[in-house]
């Protein structure tokens, strides 16, 4: 007896462990699966096109040697000194608006230094980036007939840290006031530009907590409320848009003080600035990076999400209507300067780390698009995850172009709600969500469907389950390489770019999808 008890007792135990282990594996199957519901019928909040919008300081080669080379450049094609190439290349990603001149530069400029005959603008120093010698060759006509060239708003960030409440207002009733009615209008009329041109977004500074004069919060709401008061609309066609310089990461107090202390008839929205790298003491190099560190990248890029609920949540309890906006208007990642350059410049290389970054940021952005409606990836050409790369003649599209290419799909369309079930990408003891999507139909009723796979080895198996409409036909692109640290170069300037993609299966109303590991894939549905 005593050895069948014994027998029944190890009998019973292996079979309870076989319990254990084929629900574990169970577990497992099912979770190795990412399962979307996509519903396409309940979308009601619009993807602001701004939140697809760019960033150009006077830093390093952002400006020049990167956008403007000159009016008496022979060598490389131009308008008016601005690269042609880029003009294409930026009206191509449909740039939607244009933040300038900073950034920490904006309060240090003075925009009267930069107008009239060049040869008589007066040289300043740049004491934040690099120590240079700017010679306000590139002023405000520039900037804006430079705008309008490429087809997006320009977002003029005001002098708060160095200016005065006179100086802004006179550059706002400069840039918008109809022609030859104030002393500031006749001025811009004598120097070649007759009509306004009806700037609408403004900042109010730039980073008050730091490079814009190390305030505290509730001096700088008064601050605002001063220079708010006479930021008047000279142009009559609307109203300026007055965007507060708001938080570093995670200041939710800042928040508070801006939504308590400034009334909304004065602010239309807050700023929020995030940069994602490894750690601000070891940003690591651009292209030469382990996985131990892009897996620390995307856990700072996945912040994103957490930042914009929270300062949102802050946001709801001074304004539950949603008036004012969030803007994140600096992101990106942030890295050591390329070897030999000028570590002021801030010249990074882009890889496809860079693509996973502003993949899932883009996401998160347009899932949140009822509270952010404006962002400004940082920056546009030469600087930090720059878009466009030059070098004299030169010019290269980076793997942040591409995807903000395949992503512009989504301005002014409306979100459609999602749920992700999604594994988890595994590193150590800390995990991160492998799979991030997001999706909008369009006003032609086209839906599109952004999908990114931030796991560097494992591919992941899609199931869209799409609800509220039928689909006749799938198609779609995909940005992708052979190794995670691959970027395209000056020699190899093609290297990365979309292509089409031909993994997704559709079977009555689901659709099966096949995304390789560190992949964007943006999928139309018909």
């Amino acid at each position: 007896m005593l050895h069948f008890i014994k027998f029944y007792s190890l009998v019973s135990r292996k079979i309870t462990l076989a319990i254990v282990i084929f629900l574990f594996l169970l577990v497992k199957i099912t979770y190795s699966q990412v399962n979307v519901v996509l519903q396409t019928d309940l979308g009601k909040d619009k993807i602001s096109k701004n939140i697809y919008g760019h960033f150009a300081e006077h830093l390093g080669n952002c400006i020049y040697n990167g956008f403007y080379v000159g009016d008496t450049n022979k060598v490389i094609p131009n308008k008016n000194g601005v690269r042609n190439d880029i003009i294409d290349a930026l009206k191509k990603l449909k740039v939607p608006v244009l933040r300038w001149p900073g950034g920490c530069f904006a309060d240090t400029y003075h925009w009267k230094d930069g107008v009239g005959p060049k040869n008589k603008r007066p040289a300043i120093v740049n004491r934040w980036w690099g120590g240079v010698t700017e010679d306000n060759s590139f002023g405000t006509h520039d900037f804006l007939n430079m705008c309008e060239l490429i087809g997006a708003e320009p977002y003029l960030s005001g002098n708060v840290g160095s200016g005065t409440v006179q100086e802004l207002s006179d550059w706002l009733q400069y840039v918008n006031g109809l022609p030859n009615t104030s002393p500031m209008t006749t001025w811009r009329v004598q120097n070649g530009r007759t009509d306004p041109w009806k700037v609408k977004f403004w900042g109010v500074g730039n980073e008050a907590w730091g490079c814009g004069g190390n305030m505290k919060p509730e001096y700088y709401a008064n601050i605002f409320r001063q220079y708010a008061t006479y930021m008047a609309d000279w142009s009559n066609s609307g109203g300026v848009y007055r965007i507060a310089s708001g938080a570093s990461d995670d200041d939710y107090n800042w928040t508070e003080v801006l939504m308590k202390e400034i009334p909304s008839s004065m602010m239309d929205a807050v700023a929020l600035h995030h940069y994602t790298t490894v750690k601000w003491s070891e940003k690591g190099s651009a292209t030469d990076f382990s996985e131990q560190q892009y897996f620390a990248t995307m856990k700072s890029a996945l912040l994103m999400d957490e930042l914009v609920k929270r300062h949102s949540t802050v946001m709801d309890k001074y304004d539950p209507n949603k008036k004012i906006a969030l803007v994140v208007d600096e992101w990106g990642g942030w890295y050591e300067v390329e070897p030999g350059t000028n570590p002021g410049f801030l010249f990074q290389q882009n890889t496809m780390r860079d693509a996973m970054i502003a993949g899932v940021t883009l996401n998160i952005f347009q899932n949140h698009c009822d509270r952010v409606r404006m962002a400004n990836l940082a920056q546009a050409v030469n600087v930090l995850q720059a878009v466009i790369l030059t070098n004299k003649e030169k010019m290269i599209l980076t793997p942040t172009y591409h995807v903000m290419e395949m992503y512009n799909v989504h301005q002014d369309a409306t979100m459609l709600p999602v749920i992700v079930q999604t594994p988890d990408y595994v590193f150590g003891n800390e995990r991160l969500p492998a799979v991030s999507v997001s999706a909008s139909k369009d006003n032609n009723g086209v839906t599109h469907v952004s999908l990114v796979n931030i796991d560097p080895s494992k591919p992941q198996t899609i199931t869209i389950d799409i609800r509220g409409t039928k689909v006749g036909s799938v198609s779609g692109r995909i940005l992708t390489s052979k190794k995670l640290q691959d970027y395209n170069s000056f020699d190899q300037s093609g290297k990365i770019q979309p292509v089409v993609f031909n993994n997704a299966k559709l079977q009555g109303n689901k659709l099966q999808v096949e995304l390789p590991p560190f992949s964007v894939v943006v999928i139309e549905l018909k």
